[in-house]
């Protein structure tokens, strides 16, 4: 009984050697794969390359080569492959134009994701191994051999030590994380209600901002109100109203036309944010009723909320009344018809926080600077430029108001030290609301405030004692995996090459081993539907 499962066992054993000595053919991997590279859809015929041939040099087939096939190139993928290289060539320049900024904020997103993309790196070398160790223990090349184990070797150990170098602002020790930034609604809150209208403040307002941003301009008999665009004709209809006027600048417009105006229909029938579907049936039929915003009632509702005030002030076109006198008749309108006192206003280029229990006013034109100083001494300024810090404390300028691909820890800190704060728009996305706040920004701009002050901490904020421990541990799994890998490539290869002449009984059917230099061939009857079920391994001996 004892000799009959120590049999048992041994032919386990040997089934088992025999399993992971077999060079499989994956069939239907390789015939999907060839279908794909080469449209070669009907029956594949399996052709190994020769040995020693180097195939990692081909990227493209780096699947099929894997599997030992010839690469097939057929002649519709030749065309198919310049045409789409010419296209990302001309894409990738057109949107490198256009798109210059995205080019810097994809670089901001290295910083809070470089942990995680170090990981990402290690796992991908850690996955190629196996392909390299197949073709490097099959190549007879010693050139070849060391060449392509020392590129790997090298771009795996500069992978390792990428953390030597590596910073990222959300990498920070216990109690160092200062509180949140302050969030100034862009518009309002342009993904509940049309922007620039009460409503959008309003929701601004529930949704827990400290300040309101916004638009102004000046009507054609003086009345300062919010728009953002030149023209009316994406926010309004006047299409419908005024259609021979579609064109013309919205400070063209009487107060009395602009009242006439619906500005907020559009938001429904355009959905901008794709979030028209999340309203119900109330907000709806208001944002259907809203109009265009006054100056004065929006200084009335940041006042009755206690909010910070930022805008952006737009000097009416030529011919017009108060071109040369439009930052006068606003500050006419701040100072003497709306409630807020000229203490609590500030002037500045999009900036600030809030940083009492008050209505502040963040004027942001920098034209006529001195005059605006001059008429309200009170007034605080801010620049929308990084200028030097000579400069800002000469202007008395308190605040900075950035495009958030600006952002760093080290600006922060530098202007923070001379009490310059900064405010940075417009972010909206969650990662870089997280990234800001690791960098102690005071406050942002934001189109969707009710999204981040849900944030009760930074995404992907950990203390440098979890990344270390998460480093080690991925070089650490990595280095084990790739040593048995490497190993077992070699055992495998070495077996197959050193026990040519001995035969190892599987389950269906037996093998015999044989040397690397020469192709393993199955024989497969195509008329014998029963060999098809049982292949058998030719014998190939040496002459």
């Amino acid at each position: 009984m004892a000799s009959t499962l120590s049999q048992l066992k041994l032919g386990w054993l040997h089934g088992l050697r025999a399993k992971l000595l077999r060079r499989y053919e994956h069939k239907p991997l390789v015939s999907c794969l060839a279908g794909l590279y080469g449209c070669r859809w009907r029956r594949y015929e399996r052709s190994f390359t020769q040995p020693g041939e180097c195939c990692c040099n081909k990227l493209l087939a780096v699947c099929l080569l894997s599997e030992g096939q010839k690469l097939y190139l057929h002649w519709s993928h030749k065309i198919g492959i310049f045409v789409s290289l010419t296209f990302s060539i001309v894409a990738t320049a057109v949107l490198s134009d256009l798109w210059s900024k995205e080019w810097k904020t994809l670089l901001l997103s290295f910083q809070i994701t470089a942990p995680y993309l170090h990981v990402g790196g290690v796992l991908l070398m850690t996955a190629l191994a196996w392909p390299i160790a197949l073709h490097f223990f099959r190549m007879n090349s010693r050139v070849k051999r060391a060449l392509i184990l020392g590129v790997y070797l090298s771009i795996l150990s500069a992978l390792y030590l990428v953390p030597l170098g590596l910073y990222s602002p959300c990498i920070k020790e216990d109690g160092t994380l200062g509180p949140a930034p302050a969030l100034i609604g862009h518009r309002g809150a342009p993904m509940l209600a049309p922007e620039n209208t009460l409503m959008s403040f309003e929701k601004a307002v529930e949704a827990g901002s400290e300040g309101l941003e916004t638009d102004v301009t000046i009507s054609l008999d003086g009345v300062p109100f919010l728009m953002h665009d030149q023209t009316l004709r994406r926010t309004t209809n006047i299409l419908e109203v005024f259609p021979n006027r579609t064109n013309h600048p919205a400070a063209m417009f009487t107060w009395s036309e602009l009242e006439s105006l619906n500005a907020g229909a559009w938001f429904l029938s355009h959905d901008p944010f794709g979030t028209v579907g999340s309203l119900g049936a109330d907000d709806r039929l208001r944002a259907e009723k809203q109009s265009v915003c006054s100056l004065h009632d929006f200084l009335q509702l940041a006042a009755q909320k206690t909010k910070l005030v930022i805008f952006d002030l737009y000097r009416p076109p030529r011919g017009h009344p108060y071109r040369d006198t439009w930052i006068q008749r606003t500050l006419e309108v701040i100072q003497n018809e709306s409630s807020i006192l000229s203490s609590q206003v500030r002037e500045t280029v999009r900036g600030g926080r809030c940083e009492e229990a008050q209505s502040e006013v963040l004027w942001l034109p920098s034209d006529l600077r001195a005059l605006v100083q001059e008429m309200d001494p009170e007034l605080q300024q801010t620049s929308g430029s990084r200028l030097p810090l000579e400069e800002l404390q000469s202007n008395n300028i308190v605040k900075l108001n950035l495009h958030y691909s600006s952002m760093s820890a080290q600006l922060v800190s530098e202007y923070a030290a001379v009490n310059i704060s900064i405010n940075l728009y417009v972010i909206s996305q969650p990662w870089l609301f997280s990234l800001a706040w690791c960098c102690g920004v005071q406050s942002v701009t934001t189109n969707a405030p009710q999204l981040l002050k849900s944030m009760k901490s930074p995404l992907l904020l950990m203390s440098p004692e979890e990344y270390n421990l998460m480093w080690i541990l991925t070089d650490g799994a990595s280095l084990v995996l790739i040593l048995i890998i490497f190993f077992f490539h070699w055992w495998r290869e070495r077996g197959l090459a050193f026990c040519s002449g001995g035969k190892i009984t599987a389950d269906n059917g037996t093998y015999s081993k044989f040397k690397t230099e020469l192709s393993d061939i199955w024989s497969v009857s195509s008329t014998n539907s029963q060999a098809e079920k049982t292949p058998s391994l030719a014998t190939v001996s040496e002459h």
